[in-house]
């Protein structure tokens, strides 16, 4: 494709997802700096929230797949200059997501104690004391959380990625700050670092919403400030208070395959723990601090999700094929670039991480092992099975990275867990071994996808 009829430069690619992937190691490495202020706050406390993160990843999950599916209709909208029916879109998102948000934490705050005696049994009173007290204050947050995902859904489709990277920075600076107030000031226990949650998805979700609209008023001294002047796409209220069937349709077409999928993902990860669970103590200890570095490792990967979307979507609704061909390749390149040289430097920094761990020789040769195999395989397969998946998606071709996407978790992660791991008697390394066939059945399967052209003939808007 020659220069002058690409849609992005490297520099408009380079601007989009660097943004997106300091975001995600910021996102990482805050949350290892609350995981430590919590470890202050008693056992208890670590305890509750450990368990209710576990509940509260499904909602996490559930909103972000709302939000994908609406910045696909947008990211279209946008390709096709159709920037009004791009904000009715958004608006429609946010007046859905705020509703479903809302009902999801009435129910929760209803029926807290029910569903977390339901999920973890029968816990120590003092840690289902902290379970109830962190998941109420949690589910307070639930509408922030559906109202941020929604304006940035509007920011990544419109590749301004920098926008929703500057105010992670900005939340989770006030999330690290407060943990720190209420549990070494207020001795709060678990409110003291669930309240702080609270404040900062607040504070972001109120910052990306006024961000969304065009707002522009004058300041005594004559200065004007203005918020959105300068977006192609913005909330309107008109638009956001009225029930439009046909977009919301469009948005929960992606939206629910989307979310099945994740809540497939997350079902299995829970039997997964159960059978890791079955190990001895240090294999048990070597997989949890293999997940910390898996987790460090696969960011690569993970924040180049929204740029396929971002990017093929847009081809897309200019139906600009060719542009998306050559994107959906240009991209992919660029994922297995970064997620080779990202899991390369992680796995060379390993020996240095578990220095920082009070563990066996035995069991720190284990970890080695552990990220070795995930990081060889992160790097060639994930790029195929995850982040070409997402351009997939952008392109309409839901159902089948769905139906894909949910007989390999099944068949290839858990099935292949149990086999290698309990049958086979591999433990732990057979829980990567099956991790890694499932990104390679996937990878396989979605290169020949895209090499089809099937994906080609779907029209999301």
């Amino acid at each position: 494709m020659e220069e002058k009829h690409m849609l992005f430069s490297n520099k408009d690619l380079r601007e989009m997802i660097v943004p997106l992937f300091m975001e995600q190691l910021l996102v990482m490495l805050v949350g290892i700096a609350d995981t430590l202020v919590v470890s202050y706050a008693g056992e208890s406390a670590v305890s509750g929230v450990s368990l209710v993160n576990q509940f509260n990843t499904i909602f996490i999950y559930l909103f972000t797949a709302l939000a994908s599916g609406g910045a696909v209709v947008i990211s279209q909208y946008i390709g096709r200059k159709e920037q009004e029916n791009a904000g009715k879109s958004a608006s429609q998102l946010l007046m859905f997501g705020t509703v479903f948000s809302l009902i999801l934490a009435l129910l929760v705050l209803i029926g807290n104690k029910g569903m977390l005696g339901l999920l973890f049994g029968k816990v120590e009173d003092s840690v289902m004391d902290a379970c109830v007290t962190y998941l109420r204050i949690s589910a307070y947050s639930y509408p922030a959380l559906a109202i941020y995902n929604s304006g940035a859904a509007i920011y990544r489709s419109l590749g301004k990625t920098n926008v929703t990277m500057y105010i992670s920075v900005a939340s989770n600076i006030i999330n690290v700050i407060g943990n720190m107030i209420g549990v070494f000031v207020l001795h709060a226990g678990v409110a003291g670092v669930a309240w702080p949650s609270l404040i900062a998805r607040t504070f972001s979700a109120v910052v990306i919403t006024i961000l969304c609209f065009r707002i522009s008023f004058q300041m005594p001294n004559g200065a004007r400030i203005s918020f959105g002047e300068k977006n192609e796409v913005v909330y309107r209220c008109r638009w956001i208070f009225q029930w439009d069937g046909g977009l919301l349709k469009r948005i929960l077409n992606v939206a629910i395959p989307n979310g099945v999928e994740n809540g497939i993902f997350q079902l299995v990860k829970v039997a997964l723990s159960s059978i890791v669970a079955l190990f001895g103590t240090y294999q048990i200890a070597a997989n949890g601090v293999a997940q910390n570095i898996w987790s460090l490792a696969a960011l690569a990967g993970v924040a180049m999700g929204p740029a396929f979307i971002t990017v093929i979507g847009q081809c897309m609704g200019r139906r600009d094929i060719q542009a998306a061909e050559y994107y959906l390749t240009k991209l992919t390149k660029i994922t297995l670039l970064l997620s080779s040289g990202w899991n390369l430097l992680v796995f060379l920094f390993t020996p240095m991480f578990l220095q920082f761990y009070a563990l066996e020789p035995e069991t720190k040769q284990l970890v080695i092992w552990l990220v070795l195999i995930h990081n060889v395989f992160n790097a060639v397969a994930f790029p195929f099975s995850g982040a070409l998946s997402n351009g997939l998606r952008a392109a309409g071709d839901v159902k089948f990275t769905m139906y894909v996407s949910v007989a390999s978790t099944i068949a290839g992660r858990l099935v292949l867990s149990y086999l290698l791991g309990i049958v086979l008697n591999m433990g732990v390394v057979g829980i990567a071994v099956a991790m890694v066939c499932d990104w390679i059945i996937r990878a396989v399967i979605f290169f020949w996808r895209q090499k089809s052209g099937k994906w080609k003939e779907f029209e999301v808007v």
